[in-house]
């Protein structure tokens, strides 16, 4: 006997929930990873808070990493408006308000999704270090301010604190030889793979207050608190490196001036390091607000100070010697300066921050032979203050300066660090580094091509402590399973819920048409 009206109904209503379960699944298992998975990339900003700016930049990375390390690339960098955090010392709340353009372009090139997940630092270098040792109910004043701004944000905010010397240059030079491929490059065969054994490169930085050297020296480092080991790639890195306060540009210009004062109590200061024809006045109780400056202050500090080029590269030059205490290395191999331990200097170096700024203002940053660099130099320093000013339109700011940061620098390298005529060779002047971009076929460990690039890209990472901290923190930081997997799991979860509610929905109605349906 053939089926009732109302039983084929009922069939119908069964065979229609089960053709929706099954299309459901199906279609859910296609899509799940194009449309439901949440975003494969890792984000983390760093605020750098320097001595003279602040600059902010944005990080990211796979979330599936290499080696327990993230292949890190720059996604952002933005330069905070006004000086360093340190200069809000009167004022800590302009501090953290500071912060905010900067901040609010970086949460926006992040997915809202993600910001939960971001960490956020603020490392703070030489310029807090000495207000922190001249006046440390300032300093926290001014974290506290900043911590408040950032604190607020809809990121992980991990905290806003003085960076240690150390770090600063350990954390440079695995920028430097991160974004020059010397610790993990893109195989032919489709892999990420340590490098070829291969001498690393070292790190020089000169800040506004402070200037960093970080190498792989020939022998064991001697002097552990000038030492910086980490892990990178499954790789174990231990290398040399210290931090010298007082020694950055600003500092040392500062302390050049207020030593030339001290020397000259009455009538004008006759400047060396100043062009000829060169003229002002200033008010000389700023040179002696800082630590770095040790001189005596005269006793009438409200009288302004005349001060007048002279245009003398020697007489320059043997004034900032005077700043470092050399003798104190006197028949050590193992010495820089003021009694620091430092091993021979070894391999090639990039010299980045301030060194590079001063050079490629000079034209020097295309490797010339010691001999030029030098002679050059003293050229500049030579030159008559009017002949600089018309030469430089629009850069009178900062041009009485490169004169004395030229010998400055010069004197550092040569007779601080220990560098000669034949390893000045070794040395690269850089701002940026490019780096040649992973192949677009490149694959992630799930397979198929990675959704950003895995390296920094052709056209400039900028060079410092921060992008070094990063990679530092993502080895801290959980690794996800493979998107291959999350997508699977995710998959089969979603469309095994969206099958039963669909199934239990159509059993409901067909039951619904039993109960209620007339009786034959």
């Amino acid at each position: 006997m053939g089926l009732s009206w109302k039983e084929k109904v009922f069939t119908a209503l069964l065979a229609a929930a089960a053709v929706s379960g099954l299309t459901t699944l199906v279609l859910i298992l296609v899509e799940a990873t194009n449309v439901l998975l949440p975003a494969g990339t890792k984000f983390g900003m760093v605020f750098d808070a320097g001595s003279s700016h602040t600059s902010l930049f944005v990080y990211q990375w796979p979330a599936d990493k290499e080696n327990n390390t993230g292949v890190v690339s720059q996604a952002l960098a933005c330069q905070v408006e006004g000086p360093g955090i340190s200069s809000y010392a009167t004022d800590p709340t302009a501090a953290g308000e500071s912060l905010r353009g900067c901040l609010e372009k970086a949460l926006a090139r992040i997915p809202e999704a993600q910001l939960r997940e971001t960490p956020l630092f603020l490392g703070a270098t030489a310029g807090m270090r000495l207000l922190s040792q001249k006046n440390s109910s300032q300093a926290r004043d001014v974290f506290a301010a900043v911590s408040r701004v950032l604190g607020r944000t809809p990121v992980d905010f991990q905290g806003a604190e003085l960076l240690a010397g150390r770090d600063e240059g350990a954390f440079g030079w695995i920028t430097i030889n991160y974004v020059l491929g010397m610790l993990v490059e893109y195989s032919s065969a489709g892999k990420w793979i340590r490098p070829p054994e291969g001498t690393l490169v070292g790190a020089l930085d000169l800040g506004g207050a402070s200037s960093q050297i970080s190498f792989v020296p020939e022998g064991p480092v001697l002097d552990t608190s000038t030492q910086a080991s980490f892990r990178l790639y499954g790789s174990t890195y231990s290398i040399y490196t210290h931090s010298h306060l007082c020694f950055g540009r600003d500092q040392v210009l500062l302390r050049l001036l207020a030593g030339m004062a001290q020397r000259s109590p009455a009538g004008p200061l006759r400047h060396p390091c100043y062009h000829s024809g060169y003229w002002a006045t200033l008010a000389p109780g700023a040179l002696y607000e800082s630590p770095c400056v040790h001189s005596t202050a005269p006793r009438n500090l409200t009288q302004n100070l005349t001060v007048e080029g002279t245009g003398d590269p020697g007489a320059c030059t043997e004034a900032i010697r005077e700043l470092f205490n050399f003798s104190s290395c006197k028949g050590q191999v193992d010495c820089a300066f003021d009694g620091v331990y430092q091993p021979p200097v070894r391999g090639p170096f990039y010299a980045f921050s301030n060194f590079y700024y001063t050079f490629h203002f000079l034209n020097l940053t295309s490797r010339q032979p010691l001999g030029t660099a030098n002679a050059t130099i003293w050229e500049f320093c030579r030159r008559p203050w009017k002949l600089v000013e018309n030469s430089y339109p629009g850069q009178e700011r900062w041009l009485r300066d490169y004169c004395a940061s030229g010998l400055y620098i010069l004197t550092l390298l040569l007779e601080g660090y220990g560098f000669s005529e034949e390893t000045w060779s070794n040395i690269e002047f850089r701002g940026q580094v490019s780096a040649s971009p992973v192949p677009a076929s490149a694959p992630g460990e799930a397979g198929g091509a990675p959704e950003q690039p895995r390296v920094p890209q052709a056209g400039g990472t900028d060079i410092g402590w921060t992008l070094g901290y990063m990679l530092n923190l993502t080895g801290l930081i959980p690794a996800e399973a493979p998107a291959q997997w999350r997508a699977q799991s995710y998959g089969v979860w979603v469309a095994g819920v969206v099958f039963v509610v669909l199934t239990l929905s159509a059993i409901l109605g067909a039951v619904a048409v039993q109960l209620l349906w007339p009786h034959d």
